[in-house]
């Protein structure tokens, strides 16, 4: 046990870093037309270098973004209901990680896509549950509200599980198939964070 929590306190503190790095890396695209040479040819070579180092983003960084935000709302959602409403303090312990670790990734990942003359998904986009891998459906993320005790916790570990694995699935695919480097930072992130956290709650359902 004391190893998986080191896991995932090393993976919390990754997270940190790789979300001040998408916050932090330049907005440019990769596609201005270079300016005239008395705006700062040093700093637009800065620039340069570090957009060669970290890639540009393409489609698959652009459609991971777009997948991870409403996956990231849902698990928030669910998590918000088990904060205050699960039974085991360490069901309630986790759901407000999760909370914690995924909302700066939102806002880190919205604000890449913005930096990409992106649209960032609306609130909702994305619950209907069949949308993309791990997504529940609005029953499943309802289903505590009517259980209590153990059967709380239950309901919302098996879903979360689920929704994790899901999200695993997309980070996988993002590192793999993205080009900008700060994100597939951000999804190994969350495939290390995450598996974590899908062996902890096995454990706390009983299942290994």
């Amino acid at each position: 046990m004391s190893t998986k929590r080191s896991l995932i306190r090393r993976a919390t503190a990754v997270a940190a870093a790789a979300t001040a790095a998408l916050i932090l890396a330049p907005c440019g695209n990769g596609n201005d037309s270079g300016g005239s040479a008395h705006n700062g040819h040093g700093a637009a070579s800065s620039s340069a270098s570090v957009l060669a180092q970290q890639g540009d983003h393409n489609a698959a960084g652009t459609a991971f973004a777009k997948g991870m935000i409403p996956h990231h709302r849902q698990a928030i959602e669910m998590a918000d209901l088990a904060v205050t409403g699960a039974e085991s303090a360490e069901v309630k312990k986790l759901a407000d990680k999760i909370k914690k670790a995924q909302d700066p990734e939102i806002r880190a990942l919205s604000g890449r896509l913005t930096s990409w003359d992106e649209r960032v998904p609306a609130e909702g986009v994305g619950h209907g549950g069949h949308d993309m891998s791990g997504m529940v459906t609005a029953e499943e993320t309802k289903q505590p509200e009517s259980a209590s005790g153990k059967a709380f916790d239950t309901a919302f570990l098996q879903p979360m599980i689920k929704h994790h694995e899901g999200a695993v699935v997309m980070a996988k695919t993002g590192q793999a198939q993205g080009a900008y480097q700060p994100a597939k930072d951000m999804a190994q992130v969350i495939i290390t964070s995450q598996s974590a956290e899908i062996a902890r709650m096995n454990n706390l359902l009983g299942k290994s």
